[in-house]
């Protein structure tokens, strides 16, 4: 199996996690200048990482590649709902607010943002109450909703940080970055921080 992506993508992250966990062997094409961005267009029109080829089976969006490589990570509809949540309810608005740095000045959108920020409160509200006696987000098993929270939680902190008043968030966010899977994905990516547009903190 070849992966196409780069290490500091979420998504990317979300489907390596997943490939650790599961000790599932792999090799790294990685997308870094115009032709690697080339070749994943070949593959997948769309342009976005990441891309996973296997044989002949070609799978793009992360959930699909994690079903296809790792399916007793989706042992429930329960971790379907949850995968989607971290994709739609935190990826998503963290990556609204990372891309408002990547515009011009004068093309930005100050009320999205804000808008953004306020969805991950509520998503950080929600999640607060589902996991406050849970050890992984669907249980005490780790699943792909949790290969999904990982990278979510963790740059979404970085762009507007989980309050004090969301421990149970919070903890759950730091049990994540202590899994082995979650680290290596982390260490990967460690050199490429630079590449974060608002500035990547001096922690995790």
């Amino acid at each position: 199996m070849i992966l196409h992506g780069h290490p500091f993508s979420s998504y990317v992250q979300k489907v390596t996690i997943a490939l650790y966990e599961t000790g599932t062997p792999f090799e790294w094409h990685m997308i870094e200048g115009a032709g690697d961005f080339a070749e994943l267009k070949r593959l997948w029109p769309i342009g976005l990482m990441p891309v996973l080829a296997d044989g002949e089976t070609t799978l793009a969006e992360s959930s699909i590649i994690i079903e296809h490589i790792a399916p007793r990570l989706v042992p429930s509809l329960e971790v379907r709902f949850l995968d989607r949540f971290f994709d739609n309810y935190v990826m998503t608005p963290m990556q609204k607010v990372v891309g408002d740095f990547l515009r011009p000045e004068g093309e930005r959108d100050p009320r999205g943002v804000v808008d953004a920020k306020a969805r991950l409160d509520i998503s950080y509200g929600w999640l607060d109450g589902r996991i406050k006696d849970r050890q992984w987000a669907a249980g005490e098993d780790f699943t792909m909703a949790d290969c999904a929270a990982a990278p979510s939680l963790f740059f979404a902190d970085w762009i507007h940080p989980i309050g004090e008043r969301f421990a149970a968030t919070r903890d759950y966010r730091a049990r994540l970055l202590k899994r082995p899977s979650v680290a290596r994905a982390v260490d990967e990516a460690r050199p490429y921080r630079k590449y974060f547009p608002p500035g990547a903190p001096d922690r995790d």
